[in-house]
């Protein structure tokens, strides 16, 4: 094993019928030891910027627009620092039924394997923390992490060294994570109402090079997404 990385995961608008378009998983990650100086960089930012409580995408406004924006410069500026997002298009034509998918929550977690199984290595070993859905996450994670070794052929399960779900306020990186799945979703969804996510949006794509709303190739490791869409019935 060379280096240890904990990833951190997140998803919007994942639930069957919320009447949203668009689900949304993404996970970011770096080494196990830079996660104490990422942490205390993006706590310090807040500070500065008086952006006081929980980091989270739905909290950005005009007020604190520059402290925002320095985070995604600050993001991309990171080098062990790595976001991944998944979209799934037009959530309305899932047919689990007719495609054998089992239920919504099945697709949830084959969505977070296609998400995570492109990040893991089996020469490495991982710590993953996903921001908690519900009561019954424990056992699923349990079955989440022995498909995601043996995948990897890791019939040890030495790979995975920790799976977790996790809140939010107990981690600044998965707040980070928040705030980048919530620039790719509000994209996704077509949404202008709010002048200073649209800025955020804005200046995060000029910085990319590239809008929000295609597939990355899989080497493209800074920020990758990849679009899912459904076949349809």
């Amino acid at each position: 094993m060379n280096e240890t990385y904990n990833i951190y995961c997140d998803e919007s608008c994942h639930l069957e019928n919320d009447h949203q378009p668009v689900m949304l998983l993404g996970a970011i990650w770096c080494p196990v030891g830079e996660v104490a100086r990422l942490s205390k960089e993006v706590q310090d930012m807040k500070a500065r910027h008086n952006a006081a409580g929980e980091l989270k995408w739905s909290k950005v406004s005009k007020a604190r627009l520059n402290f925002y924006l320095e985070l995604v410069d600050w993001f991309l500026a990171e080098v062990p620092l790595h976001f991944r997002g998944l979209v799934v298009l037009h959530k309305e034509r899932l047919n689990h039924a007719l495609f054998n998918e089992g239920s919504h929550d099945d697709f949830y977690y084959k969505m977070y394997f296609s998400l995570l199984s492109k990040i893991l290595s089996p020469d490495q070993r991982y710590n993953i923390y996903l921001d908690i859905k519900d009561t019954r996450s424990r056992l699923k994670l349990r079955k989440l992490g022995e498909v995601l070794c043996n995948d990897k052929y890791d019939f040890t399960s030495q790979m995975i060294g920790h799976l977790q779900n996790i809140r939010s306020h107990e981690s600044y990186l998965l707040q980070v994570c928040d705030f980048l799945l919530g620039a790719v979703s509000y994209r996704h969804r077509g949404l202008e109402g709010n002048p200073a996510k649209v800025a955020v949006i804005q200046h995060l794509e000029k910085r990319l090079g590239r809008q929000l709303l295609y597939s990355t190739p899989l080497r493209e490791e800074k920020f990758n997404l990849f679009l899912f869409t459904p076949r349809e019935a």
